[in-house]
């Protein structure tokens, strides 16, 4: 079976740095799938509030995610740093992508963890249907 393969777009429009917590490890004893997740998550989230939004609320519009793909690297463990770059793909009427680059440095080497991609849907909650992107927010994803 074919592999997904990510290409990231260089420029980088922000980076995170946020911490492999203890509930973050699998039985295995490195970051579980479902962590690597929540770790984008997060970088979203903080990437949201650094322009005054949250998934709920970006100039009155709500953001669904409509897609998800991750491309794991290298494991991760407990108190790893773990950096995470965002930068910006396709951008439609209605959606864009979010991409990641998941790095941590292990010694003196910096390793890439994961690469990831989401797609973002505006969405208006009030009448429960897809929505344009918000000018606003448009000019903040396309700088």
């Amino acid at each position: 079976m074919a592999r997904n393969k990510i290409e990231i777009p260089q420029t980088y429009i922000a980076t995170f740095h946020i911490p492999v917590r203890i509930t973050d490890i699998n039985y295995s004893n490195h970051l579980g799938n479902d962590s690597f997740v929540s770790l984008i998550h997060e970088a979203r989230m903080q990437w949201l509030v650094q322009h005054g939004y949250s998934e709920l609320n970006v100039e009155g519009k709500g953001l669904i995610m409509s897609d998800l793909a991750v491309d794991f690297k290298n494991e991760s463990f407990y108190g790893d740093q773990v950096s995470i770059e965002i930068s910006i793909g396709e951008i439609t009427r209605v959606s864009f992508e979010i991409f990641y680059r998941l790095t941590s440095k292990r010694d003196a080497v910096n390793l890439v963890l994961a690469l990831a991609k989401t797609t973002m849907v505006c969405f208006d909650y009030s009448i429960k249907k897809v929505a344009a992107i918000p000018e606003k927010w448009r000019g903040i994803l396309t700088n």
